[in-house]
């Protein structure tokens, strides 16, 4: 993916050349509703300054020239809390589709979206599959929502399907292995991410691709999401750039 000449000098700046820049982040979005609380504010203020996080980052992803952006949007846990929060929380999503649709064409940015779309008001779907079907031949950056989606229940889900493609015949039980069973999750056809931020300090990933970053680089900031910005990626992303990815190996030298 070209990286546009703003982002070329951002990485020049940073000290690092295009390689070492990690080509998928994902992204735990955490501490929206802390932000809100420690300034007296109802919760549902801390999402909405959320968004302007979402903006930025996606806009310095692509200045940076990411292949692949992956935020947690919602999880199936997420039910859980109050109605009245997860109506704002569906109205703010589907905003975000309408209003930022002009801006990721013009970005290049390509949509798409991981999790159970049961349960999901037909107006959010509605609305991510127009953004869906008018990003869908742009070249840059992909943008994947991950919205009522939980890591368990997408392997849980593969397993199942792999089990009736075996009872019926379609599949060689033998035949399954990792690349098999990566092409029946939600993910299929994406790269793993190579790092996960986690916001608001919380050592823990939450359920959050549990197949996918099996490999991934880990990286917590204390910083709550409502003001994270490109400061805190390059952080991120110089802290990736530092360490020694071995996959389990040792180099040749060793």
């Amino acid at each position: 993916m070209t990286i546009p000449v703003e982002g070329q000098k951002t990485i020049e700046r940073l000290g690092l050349v295009p390689e070492q820049l990690p080509r998928h982040i994902a992204v735990i979005m955490d501490g929206n509703g802390r932000w809100a609380q420690a300034r007296g504010l109802p919760r549902v203020l801390g999402h909405r300054r959320g968004i302007q996080s979402v903006r930025a980052i996606v806009e310095e992803g692509c200045r940076l020239g990411l292949e692949q952006l992956t935020l947690y949007c919602l999880s199936i846990e997420n039910w859980k809390r109050p109605p009245r929060e997860l109506k704002i929380l569906m109205r703010l999503l589907r905003h975000f589709l309408v209003i930022e649709r002009a801006e990721l064409m013009q970005q290049n940015v390509r949509v798409t979206m991981i999790g159970r779309r049961e349960g999901l008001p037909a107006e959010v779907l509605d609305e991510f599959e127009r953004t869906a079907g008018q990003t869908a031949d742009n070249t840059g950056m992909v943008l994947c929502l991950a919205v009522n989606y939980g890591g368990r229940t997408e392997i849980a889900d593969a397993a199942r399907e792999i089990a009736r493609a075996v009872r019926d015949g379609r599949l060689d039980a033998e035949a399954v292995d990792e690349a098999v069973f990566g092409s029946h999750l939600n993910t299929a056809g994406m790269s793993d991410p190579d790092l996960l931020i986690r916001t608001a300090g919380e050592l823990r990933v939450s359920n959050f691709l549990l197949w996918q970053i099996s490999y991934a680089e880990l990286w917590v900031t204390d910083v709550l999401w409502p003001d994270f910005r490109a400061g805190e990626l390059h952080a991120a992303i110089l802290a990736y750039a530092r360490r020694n990815r071995k996959f389990g190996g040792l180099k040749a030298s060793s």
